[in-house]
């Protein structure tokens, strides 16, 4: 009898504790719920990415773990070594970074040529085994030199990578940076400039980063700029004019309008938040800056 007791008596506390864990579940489920229900529905129009620089206090892992909230898919400008833990977390890097010198030692010098070279040599066959498909360059700056030759100079050293990127799927980008106010003397600093140098080059695999900040800048005229460009256009930047922050409405451009316009031409590839928050809360502009660009 006493046995029998004792028997009933576990029973009885392993019942309370399935119930307590049962309900327990359904409370995280609950609470998994509201935390998807909070998360931005983005709409499937743009694939987006965000700039890791801007976000230098909040570590990598962190900021992984809140891109699916925030509806990010990549989180780029990252090289070789970071690529693994965006992987983890199901992530791209949209833009991999490592293989350049620095934005004013360029292509357009072709004493930069060799090195250059040897690290986007190296650097394709890695990005296209991480299934990376863009890697960033720069002009450099012109340091005296005219945009005819700097343009000579870029397509000299670029041909002689395209063979490499285009066996390897990867497309090497360059960006398009003012140099009134940010990058005195950059050379690919209008679009017209950087359409004719991938003309020059003549491949697929070689097009410009058109960062929407840096161009409102030197030349305006964003919406009608990119339909005419559009086809060499690879990848976008976002950022607010003037300062680079926040794309909200306490700046000059309205971005629904700009995503619109990129949208219809087809374009298929990423657009990257590229703002400095200037709130206190990071991820929360962040958050606004996708749901502005989701259209």
């Amino acid at each position: 009898m006493k046995m029998e007791n004792n028997r009933r008596k576990v029973l009885k506390k392993i019942a309370g504790s399935t119930a307590m864990l049962t309900a327990t579940g359904a409370i995280f489920n609950r609470l998994d719920a509201a935390e998807r229900a909070m998360a931005p529905e983005v709409k499937g129009n743009v694939n987006h990415s965000v700039c890791k620089w801007c976000y230098g206090d909040i570590p990598l892992e962190e900021l992984c773990k809140a891109s699916e909230k925030l509806g990010l898919s990549s989180i780029e400008l990252l090289g070789p070594k970071d690529w693994p833990t965006l992987k983890k977390y199901g992530l791209t890097c949209a833009m991999g970074n490592g293989a350049e010198i620095g934005l004013t030692q360029g292509w357009n010098h072709t004493e930069y040529h060799e090195q250059l070279i040897k690290n986007y040599t190296e650097a394709i066959p890695l990005a296209a085994k991480a299934g990376i498909k863009n890697i960033i360059c720069f002009s450099g700056n012109r340091n005296g030199m005219d945009d005819e030759t700097g343009m000579i100079n870029c397509a000299k050293g670029l041909r002689k990578i395209m063979s490499q990127a285009e066996k390897n799927g990867v497309t090497i980008v360059m960006e398009l940076l003012n140099s009134k106010v940010n990058h005195k003397d950059y050379q690919c600093d209008h679009t017209a400039w950087g359409a004719a140098l991938c003309e020059m080059v003549g491949s697929d695999n070689f097009k410009l980063l058109y960062d929407i900040y840096h161009m409102q800048i030197m030349e305006g005229d964003v919406i009608a700029t990119i339909n005419k460009y559009h086809p060499y256009i690879a990848h976008y930047h976002t950022g607010g004019v003037p300062g680079r922050n926040e794309i909200d409405e306490s700046q000059e451009l309205y971005y629904p309008a700009i995503m619109k316009a990129i949208t219809e031409t087809g374009f298929k590839g990423f657009v990257a938040q590229e703002f400095i928050p200037k709130r206190e809360d990071k991820l929360a502009s962040l958050k606004q800056g996708i749901e502005i660009c989701d259209v």
